[in-house]
């Protein structure tokens, strides 16, 4: 059996590739939009790529199954509860499909979404310890599925963490201690809130340390699952939507058209928005008036996504090298409106129309604090973090809500805006300078900073 995991830590997302060496036929499930590496490894290990199954309708990354098998004339596979704008193949729950030796069993494992299902993979069928089980978002290292992203769409969270629990307790506990576990997600994404680090893990290991299964009792496993999640990025909803229907396919090799200033500059007048993927210190020293900060350096499309509307024009800026990786990590989720890019050279002889975003040390904030009247503190970490500490008079207004929530926030007072460590704190200033707020700062290194800094100050 060739069995490869593909992680992509920039989405914090997994996905598979399965093949039979004896048949050389292989399945890709999960894959991410950009699919030239999945059909290169097949065709380097003499494989062919006849099946692409979608765990569920994912709601953090636009997959590439319409991609993939566009470049491969694969067939594309759902739960059989689906429904797709596509053709697709309807897997039912027990459903067994052969590779030859290999063998995957389809269980249908409704909670995270409806359609959600696990993929048991043995290396011959009829093993009775399976390799492993690709758990999609049914169950994590360390965590279960979310229940509560569909409430717009009439489920509520107690409904679906029900589901949840009888999937888990059903279907994937029955499993062998020594199956392992490879789920469609890890740390930093957003699908739960205690993700762990690792990629892979066994189902005895999960059985004896995820906090979700130790529950005692079903109703304390809704209380547990429901609560104390962080908000999801904005574009969620706009992304589970669009994985079902018929779209545009991304050319993950074209570039974005080269713009000059004055070009980007009339996109904006007719409502396109900038970003620029410089790191926030580079951003800082000088960026277009009205830019949002979003470093490549970090997770790029996820804060992209939380902060910029879905369905707007994009200027990017970027260094030179760059605007191919910009766009396609823009496309990962579905931001296609990518209308050009611009290098900050393109900025040194217009500057009329550059501006500095203020940042200032742990340090400078603590002394200066005292003799900023009317000071706007603003906290924009997810309210796990927050919980865990914050600096006194903060306002808690996670970075992903932020563009909904600026009513709440004075734009004639001096605001300082904290992360974690400094990356967010751009992204976030950068928006209220966008929507017009006349004096912002954030602080460097953020509130790991500060905490450092007060016992010195």
């Amino acid at each position: 059996m060739k069995f490869t995991q593909y992680y992509l830590d920039c989405l914090s997302q997994a996905s598979y590739l399965i093949g039979d060496e004896t048949t050389g036929r292989a399945v890709v499930v999960d894959p991410r939009r950009d699919v030239s590496e999945y059909v290169g490894d097949a065709e380097a290990a003499g494989l062919t790529i006849e099946l692409i199954i979608e765990t569920h309708f994912h709601a953090d990354f636009l997959s590439g199954h319409l991609e993939l098998a566009a470049a491969t004339g694969a067939e594309i596979a759902f739960s059989a509860v689906a429904v797709t704008e596509f053709a697709s193949r309807k897997l039912a729950d027990g459903e067994r499909i052969s590779l030859g030796e290999v063998e995957l069993e389809v269980l249908h494992t409704p909670g995270h979404t409806p359609e959600s299902i696990s993929i048991v993979v043995r290396e011959r069928a009829g093993d009775e310890v399976p390799y492993g089980v690709l758990t999609g978002d049914t169950l994590f290292i360390g965590d279960v599925g979310r229940p509560d992203l569909l409430g717009s769409v009439g489920f509520t969270r107690e409904q679906l963490a029900n589901d949840l629990y009888d999937s888990l307790h059903n279907k994937l506990l029955p499993l062998p201690d020594d199956t392992r576990v490879y789920p469609a997600h890890g740390a930093g994404s957003a699908c739960g809130k205690n993700l762990s680090t690792d990629t892979v893990s066994t189902m005895g290991e999960q059985r004896a340390t995820n906090y979700a299964l130790l529950a005692p009792d079903k109703p304390t496993f809704i209380d547990l699952v429901t609560e104390g999640q962080p908000p999801a990025p904005g574009y969620f909803a706009y992304d589970a939507v669009l994985n079902s229907k018929d779209r545009d396919l991304l050319d993950e090799t074209a570039p974005p058209e080269r713009l000059d200033i004055a070009a980007a500059g009339q996109l904006v007048q007719q409502g396109a928005m900038v970003i620029d993927g410089r790191d926030p210190e580079e951003f800082a020293l000088g960026h277009l008036r009205g830019s949002i900060n979003v470093g490549l350096n970090g997770r790029y499309a996820e804060f992209a996504g939380s902060v910029v509307p879905s369905d707007v024009d994009i200027v990017l800026v970027v260094n030179d090298g760059s605007e191919v990786e910009a766009k396609n990590r823009l496309a990962r989720i579905g931001f296609d409106r990518v209308a050009g890019y611009l290098t900050p050279a393109e900025l040194v002889d217009h500057p009329e129309m550059v501006e500095r975003a203020s940042r200032m040390t742990a340090a400078e904030f603590e002394s200066r604090k005292p003799d900023i009247e009317g000071l706007q503190l603003l906290d924009i970490r997810n309210p796990g973090e927050h919980a865990m500490g914050t600096i006194d008079g903060s306002v808690l207004i996670p970075v992903g809500q932020l563009p909904g929530r600026l009513k709440e926030l004075d734009p004639t007072a001096p605001t300082v805006v904290f992360c974690a460590g400094g990356y967010r704190s751009s992204v976030g200033a950068s928006v209220l300078r966008q929507a017009g707020f006349a004096d912002v700062s954030d602080i460097l290194g953020g509130y790991g900073a500060w905490i450092e800094t007060v016992p010195a100050a």
